[in-house]
């Protein structure tokens, strides 16, 4: 596994569920288009890079492009490491036909290829030490976010707290927290929050 400290950002869950083969790292996907639409969630993305920096890692097809430009106008260039993978010609296993231009998707791609991409972008992929210990589904249910009758209500009001998306599911939180806050940085945060109840 290579560990990254950036969050990576790819187009959807099937270039997610790539990666997270190989990589340890915060992926967060765009959902394709639908990014252009959801300012929470370009809100979110911003944050996270301004805080630990993003690796943009869209397909290379103008869709892609499109994507990539559209996140580079809304986030300070110096938070964003740019990969860019080859074109390749062909279709992913999962389709019936390949794309409007016959390229493969990060979905598609070889782990060695998208690994050389990395390197050749300078990113980190020699295994950077890690960076502390994680946010898990256990602190979230010790913290009553999780298991408990009004768990619901207390997740969206520190998600509404924290101006993060209220409709994110636990597992998109989780993973926004772990790129935004240390564990230590969510305890204390989330002890202020009771202390004010």
């Amino acid at each position: 596994m290579i560990h990254l400290n950036e969050a990576v950002i790819v187009e959807g869950k099937y270039d997610k569920i790539k990666l997270k083969g190989f990589l340890d790292a915060e992926i967060i996907t765009t959902d394709g288009f639908a990014i252009f639409k959801n300012r929470e969630k370009l809100d979110m993305i911003r944050r996270i890079a301004e805080k630990r920096g993003i690796i943009i890692l869209t397909d290379s097809d103008s869709a892609g492009f499109v994507i990539r430009g559209h996140l580079s106008g809304f986030i300070d260039p110096k938070y964003i490491k740019n990969v860019y993978v080859p074109e390749i010609k062909g279709k992913e296993r999962r389709k019936e036909k390949a794309s409007a231009q016959g390229l493969l998707g990060v979905e598609g791609l070889s782990e060695e290829i998208i690994v050389e991409a990395l390197k050749k972008a300078g990113v980190g992929a020699d295994g950077s030490t890690e960076e502390g210990p994680k946010i898990t589904t256990a602190d979230l249910y010790k913290a009553g976010l999780l298991g408990a009758d009004n768990s619901r209500k207390a997740r969206e009001k520190l998600l509404e707290n924290l101006d993060l998306p209220k409709g994110m599911s636990t597992k998109q939180m989780l993973t926004a927290l772990n790129s935004l806050y240390t564990r230590d940085e969510l305890l204390k945060l989330l002890l202020e929050e009771n202390d004010e109840v």
